[in-house]
């Protein structure tokens, strides 16, 4: 799994919708909870969809 890319894209998608959450409207947080709970999916089932994403754009471990 190319686990730092996909940890900088979680941690990037969080702080950016914590901002627009704080700046834009409180909905973005749903989006917060979102990524969240994909990342405890994938701690429990060992399945990341972005692992498939990133696979299928080539990107290299």
């Amino acid at each position: 799994m190319k686990s730092k890319i996909i940890t900088a894209i979680a941690g990037s998608f969080i702080i950016i919708s914590v901002l627009l959450s704080i700046f834009v409207n409180q909905n973005w947080l749903w989006f917060t909870l979102f990524v969240g709970a994909n990342l405890l999916q994938s701690s429990i089932t060992k399945w990341c969809l972005m692992d498939d994403i990133l696979t299928k754009l080539k990107v290299k471990n």
